[in-house]
């Protein structure tokens, strides 16, 4: 699916509160995931990811979203925000990158050996991430929708989408919350 899973929202305003930690948004996706109501509010599409915008904690964007069979994000970054992400109902796969990548000024990566991750996200697992984390996501049941929770501090500013093909990985675009609608 081309289209971002974040659409546009209004961004909300800063309070003199303290940035979240992403061990606090991590311990938000955890407790947002347990409210049973909330993940069975979540309409589910046979076709295409659906979501709802969520209040996050300290000014932090929060999303609850539907993965239906076979689907994925593509490998992407969250550019300059920290966040987390658990599962809360069916399976997650996360692959992701265990090295930090220049942030700007490249297109094309050759990637080391043993830089690959791979986590099984089944409910109640999740994990926080830092800056420029890359990693894809994906629901790969044949059969079983996923539900997820996810937080991002500050709010999103962009997304860089990458392509991969063995140890080569590419920067394809960068996305704003312009291109999200």
């Amino acid at each position: 699916m081309s289209a971002s899973p974040f659409p546009t929202a209004p961004v909300p305003t800063r309070t003199s509160a303290p940035a979240p930690t992403a061990a606090e948004l991590l311990d938000f996706v955890r407790r947002t995931a347990e409210d049973t109501a909330l993940i069975a509010s979540l309409p589910l599409d046979p076709e295409g990811r659906t979501w709802i915008r969520l209040d996050g904690p300290g000014g932090s964007e929060a999303w609850l979203i539907g993965w239906p069979p076979g689907t994925g994000t593509g490998w992407h970054d969250h550019a300059d925000s920290i966040g987390a992400f658990l599962t809360a109902a069916g399976t997650l796969r996360e692959h992701s990158l265990a090295a930090r990548l220049p942030t700007d000024g490249w297109k094309t990566l050759e990637l080391a050996e043993d830089i690959d991750r791979t986590r099984e996200l089944t409910p109640g697992r999740g994990r926080a991430f830092g800056r420029h984390h890359v990693h894809e996501v994906l629901n790969e049941s044949p059969t079983e929708h996923a539900v997820s929770v996810h937080a991002y501090y500050p709010p999103l500013p962009r997304i860089r989408r990458y392509s991969r093909t063995g140890a080569v990985l590419r920067l394809e675009q960068t996305e704003g919350p312009e291109d999200w609608q």
